[in-house]
Order: C-alpha cells, then structure tokens, then sequence
C-alpha cells in the first residue's frame, strides 16, 4: 500500500472522503500556492483572496464529505472550478470588475528565468516588458485577465478552461480573443514596445 506521500491528488481526495485527514492536510499542501495565485491574480485584492481561498476550501472540503467528487484525475482542476465559481458570486454580488492595484510581485513570480540573462540592461528591459504587460492585463475584464492567466500562465487548454470556468469552449476563446484585441488595443494606443532582449 502506498504511503499518503507518494498518493495522487484524486486518491489524497479519496483516502479524505474514506476519513483520513492528513490526506487532506497534504492536499491543501500540494495546492494552496497554487490556488491562491489564481485567485489573486483574478481578484487583485489581498484580503479579498483570502476570504475565497478560505471559502474555496470550506467548499472543497463540504463538497468531498457529502460524496460529490468523482474521480477523474483532474483534482486541482476540479478545485479550481470552485474557486471560479466563488469569483464570480463575488463579482455578481458586488457589480463590480474594476482591478484593484495590488504590487508588483505576482507577474514577477512568474517570469521565465532562463529568458533573463546576467545582462543589467536586458534584464531592465524584460523587467519593463512584464510590467507593461502587467499593467496591460490588469486593465482587462476580470472574465478576459482570467482566461488569459489560465492560458499563458497555467499553460491549461481552452477545453480545461471552458470546464473550470463553467463555459463552453467557444466562450472561453471568445474571452481569449476579445483579451488579445484588447491589449494589441492597448499596446497600439499607448504607443508601447514588447520586445524582450
């Protein structure tokens, strides 16, 4: 038998539904950093975000005890969901998708190391293409900002985008596509120049 460490997320889920919480505990280890990026990413407020990581997981757990998880493989992507969904309640109920600024930090994160040389000034430029393309993308709706992160960031496929988010697949490439017009929009009208060196 398989100790919990070496266990998959689906049968960590499984071996939890079966009563044993320290499957649970090493879920939430696996998946918290990357959920909770996510769910800043989306909302762009601190507080905000821990209230639905909180809720995403309150959510998780409730969901797993009363048996509606079915195994499919795709745990993380099945959690997710639920915090989209949680998202857009919160975004329903308060009528707003206006980006609250937030710091730098999250793009950064997400930088591509190896494209980065030791070069000062290569690297003040990459540092400047990402922080245009930051400010770019928090300018976009949060249904655009958030196909767009799960689809450059997450490297997910439109169809595992559609499934999270609760749309069809071509709902989430319309989002895609309405995004990319509006930051080349964006790019133009600014006059800005993405070039890594």
């Amino acid at each position: 038998m398989k100790n919990l460490e070496e266990m998959t997320d689906e049968e960590l889920a499984l071996r939890y539904i079966d009563g044993n919480n320290k499957a649970f505990d090493l879920l939430l280890e696996r998946n918290q950093s990357k959920l909770f990026a996510y769910i800043m990413f989306v909302v762009r407020d601190h507080d905000m975000a821990d209230d639905i990581f909180q809720e995403t997981f309150v959510k998780v757990i409730t969901k797993l005890q009363q048996g509606k998880y079915v195994d499919n493989g795709k745990f993380a992507a099945w959690m997710m969901r639920i915090a989209h969904n949680i998202i857009m309640d919160n975004f329903r109920q308060t009528k707003s998708e206006k980006v609250i600024e937030t710091d730098n930090q999250e793009l950064a994160k997400l930088k591509n190391d190896e494209a980065l040389t030791d070069c000062i000034e290569r690297e003040f430029v990459n540092t400047q293409v990402m922080n245009d393309v930051k400010n770019i993308m928090e300018q976009l709706p949060a249904s655009q900002r958030e196909v767009v992160y799960m689809r450059y960031y997450q490297q997910l496929s439109f169809k595992e985008i559609a499934e999270m988010t609760n749309v069809s697949i071509n709902t989430s490439l319309g989002r895609m596509r309405y995004a990319l017009l509006n930051m080349r929009r964006m790019i133009r009208d600014n006059r800005i120049h993405l070039q890594m060196e």
